[in-house]
């Protein structure tokens, strides 16, 4: 079942030109609060318009391309967040990578997959997938946060939850490198994996979709993405200092400013996770959500390394115990989850509990 592409809006055009121009506006400026919080309100639906072209391109190029092209989009937008707020204020801003790549990591694999999962196992009981590429996918998560977010907490080279040079351009390397591997998997080697699953009759169960835009839309759309990224990135050095000022008048932890970067970025994928789920495309909404946790994480922490290894920035990366512990359980959960390539209710709910424990302990360490 199929529904034809509507023609690009005007007002997607429209907000990263006036993001744009606020942006060289406000760029030296001194602004009070509610401007700054004005101007916080058009960077959200800049991040909005980015993923939506994002989304006109990924139609057109079909999964799983697709998931792959929004994953890049959001971590393009994460990343550059976190290096504008770290370059204004660099020994404030010692955690916030790591800070940031664990709630994106926690968001998407217990956030997003428990809301797919529900919502598909609420509308037809049980939610299939390819379990092959499911699992590829987290297999590489694991590795990834493993090495790069739990080592550093028991590295004894350096104090502190910290790599040493090597270590931390190894990481770096190692990081790149294995998100490379998974993107050539996904889409050239095995891109059969990260695609609906078939039927016992071994067809392809029909699902809703929408016609893909034409060439010239796509094209459109991928400017109008590149313009929104740079206003994104412009916007969030602007209005950091709305956030980290609220942070810091009312004593809160400084994960709420990692979960708040976090949170806008991945807003608009998860609304595009929820959809695909509605339209029984369990298999994209799981695409999107490992393939974000795995670019935040092979693409983050390469940018970082190389800041921290040519400048006099330190940057820690290991988590505490507790964070530990509840990304150990996200873990041990999804493989039980995904081993099988059926979820029902039951798993659903239970990675949502383990997403409101990390919101909780959070807020309240």
């Amino acid at each position: 079942m199929s529904a034809r592409f509507k023609s690009l809006r005007s007002r997607y055009f429209f907000v990263p030109v006036f993001a744009l121009a606020l942006l060289a506006i406000s760029w030296s400026a001194k602004l009070s609060n509610p401007v700054l919080a004005a101007l916080g309100f058009v960077l959200v639906a800049a991040v909005f318009t980015a993923v939506h072209h994002a989304e006109v391109v990924a139609l057109k190029v079909g999964e799983p391309f697709g998931s792959l092209i929004l994953a890049l989009a959001v971590t393009v937008i994460e990343v550059g967040m976190i290096v504008v707020l770290i370059l204004a204020s660099p020994d404030n801003n010692k955690e916030l990578a790591r800070n940031t790549v664990f709630a994106a990591v926690m968001i998407t694999t217990n956030g997003i997959v428990g809301i797919a999962l529900l919502i598909k196992s609420l509308r037809q009981r049980v939610a299939t997938f390819n379990a092959s590429g499911v699992s590829g996918a987290l297999a590489a998560l694991v590795a990834l946060s493993t090495l790069t977010l739990v080592l550093p907490s028991l590295t004894t080279s350096t104090p502190g939850p910290t790599f040493n040079s090597i270590q931390l351009g190894f990481a770096a390397v190692v990081s790149l490198g294995l998100y490379l591997t998974f993107v050539t998997v996904q889409t050239v080697r095995h891109r059969d994996y990260f695609l609906p699953p078939a039927r016992e009759d071994q067809t392809i169960p029909v699902e809703e979709h929408v016609d893909p835009p034409t060439k010239d839309q796509a094209l459109q759309s991928l400017a109008g993405l590149l313009l929104s990224l740079i206003a994104v990135v412009g916007l969030a050095k602007v209005t950091s200092p709305l956030i980290q000022g609220v942070v810091d008048d009312q004593g809160l932890p400084q994960m709420l400013v990692a979960i708040s970067i976090a949170i806008v970025v991945l807003l608009p994928e998860s609304i595009s996770a929820i959809k695909a789920a509605r339209y029984g495309r369990t298999q994209t909404s799981l695409n999107l959500a490992y393939g974000s946790a795995l670019a935040s994480i092979g693409l983050t922490i390469p940018v970082i390394a190389a800041i921290s290894l040519f400048s006099s920035y330190e940057v820690n990366l290991g988590l505490n115990a507790a964070e530990i512990a509840l990304m150990a359980l996200t873990f041990l959960v999804s493989i039980l989850t995904v081993v099988s390539g059926r979820a029902t209710l039951l798993q659903s709910i239970i990675h949502l509990s383990i997403f409101g424990s990390f919101i909780l302990f959070a807020a309240t360490p």
